[in-house]
């Protein structure tokens, strides 16, 4: 195990929940942040902006680089990798947060919202982590964490919201593309995702989100295993679909209740496929 100790992390969304989560870990041990993200100004659905995440991160230990953008517009990615590299000399690690969610049927969906979870969700996660595999092969040890799903055919998980699933399953298949075609060049490629439902923003407006927050775990556990996986030194866990809770077991965390919004780790509700 290492620390992430004057790594560079460039990061898709970042603005809060999972990967606010993740950045500040990363801040404790004194990492560069680098975040792409829409919010610039506060919006009463959400919590925090582009700016507080970054103060957030400063405040915790590291340093921060807020870039208002948008991960599907190439011009932007093209940006954010040109401004990360000037401020911290470098790129270590990519970790592809930013993601779409809904939950529409096919007929209830439109198709602009159809198009804005592919261009967010695999678009946006292959094309930032294309943009920065010039400089990730020129770091020690870089890692592509993606944080998406094991591809799961049962089914319960196409029923109610194919394009969602699609969209979610696409980052995967890009996370496991680029273990198997980066490998040689050094870099290690793992996807990540929940072992229940986790309390974010997204959750939370979703139509009885209150109850589902109630009974979800804190973004901290996958801020822990998202730790874990950037942490662990070369390939052990390149083209690995990883849950959260597994590898922090694994690990040899067996008290799941802090993490609870409860305070209790029972009858938490399972990953219904949000993220």
């Amino acid at each position: 195990m290492t620390t992430l100790s004057g790594k560079t992390i460039l990061m898709s969304g970042g603005s809060r929940g999972i990967g606010l989560a993740i950045a500040l870990k990363a801040a404790a041990d004194g990492a560069n942040i680098a975040l792409i993200a829409k919010t610039d100004r506060p919006d009463p659905r959400l919590q925090g902006t582009i700016h507080t995440a970054a103060a957030e991160i400063e405040a915790a230990g590291g340093q921060a680089l807020p870039i208002v953008g948008d991960v599907r517009d190439d011009a932007t990615i093209e940006r954010a990798v040109e401004e990360c590299v000037e401020r911290f000399h470098g790129i270590d690690i990519v970790v592809n947060n930013a993601s779409v969610l809904n939950l529409s049927g096919t007929t209830a969906l439109d198709p602009k919202r159809y198009d804005l979870m592919q261009d967010v969700n695999v678009r946006g996660t292959f094309m930032l982590t294309r943009a920065a595999i010039p400089h990730l092969v020129q770091a020690d040890d870089p890692k592509v964490l993606t944080l998406s799903p094991p591809i799961n055919l049962d089914p319960k998980w196409f029923r109610a919201h194919p394009a969602y699933t699609m969209a979610k399953y696409g980052m995967t298949m890009a996370a496991l593309g680029f273990a198997h075609e980066l490998a040689d060049l050094g870099i290690s490629s793992t996807a990540l995702w929940p072992a229940t439902l986790v309390a974010t923003d997204a959750i939370g407006n979703l139509p009885g989100g209150e109850q589902m927050v109630a009974v979800s775990r804190k973004p901290e556990i996958v801020a822990d295993a998202a730790y874990a996986v950037l942490t662990t030194k070369g390939q052990e866990l390149n083209g690995q679909t990883v849950i959260d809770e597994d590898l922090l077991r694994e690990r040899g965390v067996s008290d799941f209740a802090p993490y609870s919004m409860t305070g209790k780790d029972e009858g938490l509700a399972p990953d219904i496929f949000l993220g």
